[in-house]
């Protein structure tokens, strides 16, 4: 399979670095609130990626971090008064739940920040032995960029047109600005109860290192492939392979690959512009976690993804009509017809597309090719429901066999009833206020033109 590198700027076979499994590190989430469905369109792309990697017969190691030590996540906990452990662990347990939601597969390892402080702290100490990291007046370590010399390969920076010599103690800053980052950051009154010893004094790790740190204790000084957003690769990444190369002296990652941003009707995802979503709102609304991921992988990768209503509408008409022709030939398989010739030509032309950068578009034009010819022929083969399956394999969209009825309780008929009367009152925020009381319940009630469906989550 091919991959676009964001270090070279150019295509590249994928291979091992050693035997058959790709090791991979993917930047997880900062765990604050809930993740929005701008995070989840890398998560997604993430996933696609690993399964496609399995489908070319190779094996995979992936690390997700999460970050649940940095600037937002002391803010918001000191400010509602609760341990970070405690206020973190709400929305690393909704992130799991929102994965399997979107039938994203389990990394190998999940580690946590502020399980390996000791880890970040001894990767420090060799980069302040290598004289590339330097302790400021108010005891935080800062990283010197002008002591690596590779730095800004990955990004392209020319330093000559740059901003230089700033220090970046905050650890999102200005992506214009060429400075001095922190791998230690000094404790302040701030910071409240958070806090780690170290040889520099009391504080915490940069949110730079983090990552660094705990992708080579899991998956070694040199590893195959790093992931993550566009946003990740300045300064973020650049600074993970400054960190790790200026330690190791070893090239840090081997292949880089970044997706690009989505945007929600044309327009930046924003809370005051009113259009910011994570996918439990999206859920309340009356939208499955199949349609939304139909949604987030079907656009290339590396192309910004313009998320609509209109497209989840579109990939609930979509994913029907593969149902409707699973379902079918379901019923009628018979395990003796040979396989049509159709079967492998849309294999064919499945693998190509996914072997191809991931060229997810078109891999689902393969598909809508073998339910056409499916629905045309009536055959009746076991080929070709095996070869949905394959497909699935990458796609994770595909139901296989009809859903099983759910008995709605009582207590939920019921709302459901209150709700049919509040809609026909044009009582819309009652109506809304029941929709979301349901969905706390665990079920997910739709809207159309023949009246409202309640299923389980």
């Amino acid at each position: 399979m091919k991959v676009f590198n964001s270090l070279t700027r150019k295509p590249e076979e994928l291979k091992p670095l050693e035997g058959n499994v790709i090791r991979m590190y993917t930047c997880g989430p900062t765990v604050y609130n809930f993740a929005h469905i701008g995070n989840f369109r890398a998560y997604a792309f993430e996933d696609v990626l690993r399964r496609v990697i399995q489908f070319c017969g190779m094996g995979v190691k992936q690390v997700m971090n999460l970050t649940d030590v940095d600037d937002k996540t002391i803010r918001n906990a000191n400010q509602q008064g609760k341990a970070l452990d405690n206020y973190t662990r709400t929305y690393k347990d909704a992130f799991f739940a929102d994965l399997k939601a979107l039938n994203i597969q389990s990394a190998e390892v999940y580690p946590a920040a502020t399980d390996h402080i000791p880890e970040m702290i001894a990767l420090v100490e060799k980069l302040m032995e290598k004289g590339v990291a330097y302790k400021s007046d108010d005891g935080s370590v800062y990283f010197n960029v002008r002591k690596f010399p590779g730095y800004g390969a990955l990004a392209h920076i020319d330093f000559d047109n740059q901003r230089t010599g700033a220090r970046c103690a905050s650890d999102e800053y200005d992506k214009e600005n060429v400075g001095d980052f922190a791998l230690w950051k000094a404790w302040e009154e701030s910071d409240g109860p958070v806090g780690w010893d170290s040889p520099w004094g009391r504080g915490r790790p940069g949110w730079h290192i983090e990552c660094s740190a705990m992708a080579m204790k899991y998956l070694g000084e040199s590893f195959d492939l790093h992931t993550g957003g566009i946003d990740n690769l300045f300064p973020h990444h650049e600074n993970e392979i400054a960190q790790a190369e200026a330690a190791t002296g070893a090239k840090f990652v081997n292949t880089w690959m970044h997706c690009a941003h989505l945007k929600v009707n044309g327009e930046k995802m924003s809370k005051s512009a009113g259009n910011f979503f994570t996918l439990r709102d999206l859920i309340e609304k009356g939208y499955t976690g199949r349609e939304i991921r139909y949604v987030l992988v079907n656009a290339h990768y590396r192309t910004g993804l313009n998320f609509a209503f209109s497209a989840l509408e579109d990939a609930r008409k979509s994913l029907e009509r593969i149902d409707r022709a699973v379902d079918a030939l379901i019923e009628r398989i018979d395990p003796s017809e040979e396989a049509p010739a159709f079967v492998a030509k849309a294999l064919d032309d499945f693998t190509s597309a996914v072997q191809d950068d991931l060229n997810i578009p078109k891999a689902f034009a393969a598909l809508f090719d073998l339910v056409r010819e499916t629905n045309a022929s009536g055959t009746k083969s076991q080929a070709v429901l095996d070869a949905f399956r394959r497909m699935d394999e990458v796609l994770g969209v595909i139901f296989f066999g009809k859903k099983e009825k759910e008995d709605i309780p009582e207590e939920i008929a019921n709302l459901l009833k209150l709700r049919a009367e509040a809609r026909a009152a044009k009582n819309w925020a009652e109506s809304d206020r029941l929709r979301d009381e349901i969905a706390t319940a665990g079920w997910l009630v739709k809207d159309s033109k023949e009246g409202q469906t309640c299923t389980k989550k």
